[in-house]
């Protein structure tokens, strides 16, 4: 006796698949440039000497 699997997605399936993917792809993208955002922002507020005692110095804060 012969089975028969449709292992074929509906286009409408896919489709709404395709959309969620880049919507949950956008938004890791903004959480991550709003933790990039925050951290610069609170390095920023240190002194040149606390950013050297950590190994950076201000130009390291705009490659984070």
């Amino acid at each position: 006796m012969a089975t028969i699997s449709n292992t074929h997605a509906p286009l409408g399936a896919v489709s709404i698949l395709r959309v969620v993917d880049t919507v949950i792809a956008a938004e890791k993208a903004v959480i991550r440039w709003n933790q990039k955002r925050i951290t610069r922002k609170e390095l920023s507020r240190l002194s040149d000497r606390q950013l050297d005692d950590v190994g950076l110095c201000r130009a390291d804060l705009y490659d984070l």
